[in-house]
């Protein structure tokens, strides 16, 4: 009964927190976060610790649900009418984001005081998050400003598609951390494991989607069964990669790519999610999140905190002008990208969530979750404000 009594209270709280937050000029992100944070364990303590071990689940089914999502921003089609310009630009700017954060972390990690053992694992876990931007606060942004364009329309692509470069990042850095931690040493044996662990679950993800794609076409008279059993596929392939200690993340994320890719149905799957779903599980997948949040820790590392915001500023911009500059893109693209991808919010601070279980994690887990919440707030404030700079810049903005 408790269980069900604050999670009643986290919706009633959460839905009156996105009526304010457009009023008070947050955006939902940010404010989802602050509710976490003032109604949880740190703060007011309406939400009790031990409520935070019995919501293991939701974390999971909005985990699997963001990968998946992020997958069908890779559909081939879409891709091959971007061109080269955007497939240059997206691996240039998320490419440059991960060594930026990750050799500039590991330079300072004397300076910023984490573990000499654990430093190198450290700074590339913080590289793979960094790749990610937030296609949400763009989208809301092109949309305030009813901006419309070439430049537009180059912003919108490249934010789709990095989260799934930061999947493919932080998976790498994670078998390479749990390789570390685990043997303490890196061999070819050691080599050989990572890449099965990426190779099975790749396979797992295939394996997922076109079972889902064969049941999609057993329900093709009932939309919303197919939505049904392709959600369940999602939770299925999830869980036995995570019960066959393989990467969930990658798996979700591959049977993503490979369900739009493969599925012309998958598209309606994608509208259901958006239009009944999506609002709920962010919610409570932000509101949730912010209660892991340590204050009293949080205040010890600020210098983290500037550290990772201005390496990933850096390779984003940096990424993003060689890519564009390298297939000649307009002045204005060249100019002005790097600064539209400075926001970050869900794959980010779910990447970093999925940590917290991960055995061998567990020293610096609640590091890395602190640092990106706390980023992510920055990112969110400070973000929208870059986008609609930019498209004011590029011309292209309708609304002065």
């Amino acid at each position: 009964m408790q269980t069900l009594f604050y999670m009643g209270i986290i919706f009633v709280l959460g839905a009156f927190m996105e009526w304010l937050s457009p009023k008070v000029g947050l955006s939902k992100v940010v404010g989802y976060l602050l509710l976490g944070l003032v109604i949880g364990p740190e703060i007011l303590g309406i939400i009790p610790e031990h409520f935070m071990q019995d919501t293991h689940i939701i974390i999971d089914l909005a985990l699997s649900l963001i990968a998946v999502l992020v997958g069908a921003n890779l559909k081939y089609s879409t891709l091959k009418g971007m061109g080269k310009q955007i497939v240059s630009i997206t691996f240039f700017e998320a490419t440059f984001a991960f060594l930026f954060v990750s050799i500039g972390l590991y330079l300072l990690s004397g300076f910023l005081g984490f573990p000499t053992e654990q430093s190198l694992i450290i700074s590339i876990l913080f590289g793979g998050l960094a790749s990610a931007t937030a296609p949400a606060t763009t989208i809301a942004v092109v949309d305030e400003l009813k901006a419309k364009g070439n430049f537009t329309s180059t912003l919108l692509a490249v934010v789709a598609s990095d989260d799934a470069l930061a999947l493919i990042f932080f998976t790498f850095a994670l078998t390479l951390g749990s390789i570390f931690l685990g043997n303490g040493d890196f061999s070819f044996t050691s080599l050989l494991d990572m890449f099965s662990i990426i190779t099975l679950s790749t396979v797992v993800g295939m394996t997922g989607a076109f079972i889902s794609v064969m049941l999609d076409k057993l329900f093709a008279h009932h939309k919303g069964m197919e939505t049904i059993s392709t959600i369940g596929m999602i939770f299925i392939v999830f869980s036995l990669s995570s019960y066959w200690q393989l990467e969930p993340l990658l798996a979700t994320l591959v049977m993503g790519v490979v369900m739009t890719n493969i599925s012309s149905d998958f598209e309606v799957v994608e509208k259901e999610i958006d239009n009944h779903l999506e609002e709920i599980i962010f919610m409570l997948f932000f509101i949730l999140s912010a209660m892991y949040l340590d204050l009293s820790s949080l205040l010890t590392m600020p210098f983290v905190i500037f550290a990772y915001i201005m390496f990933r500023f850096l390779g984003k911009i940096c990424g993003a002008w060689l890519g564009s500059k390298m297939t000649k893109a307009d002045k204005s693209v060249q100019t002005y990208l790097g600064l539209g991808l400075f926001p970050q919010a869900g794959v980010a601070i779910g990447l970093a969530l999925s940590l917290q279980d991960q055995s061998g994690f567990e020293s610096i887990a609640p590091l890395i979750l602190n640092v990106i919440i706390a980023t992510t707030v920055i990112h969110e404030f400070v973000g929208p404000i870059f986008i609609k700079y930019i498209l004011r810049k590029s011309g292209e903005s309708k609304v002065g």
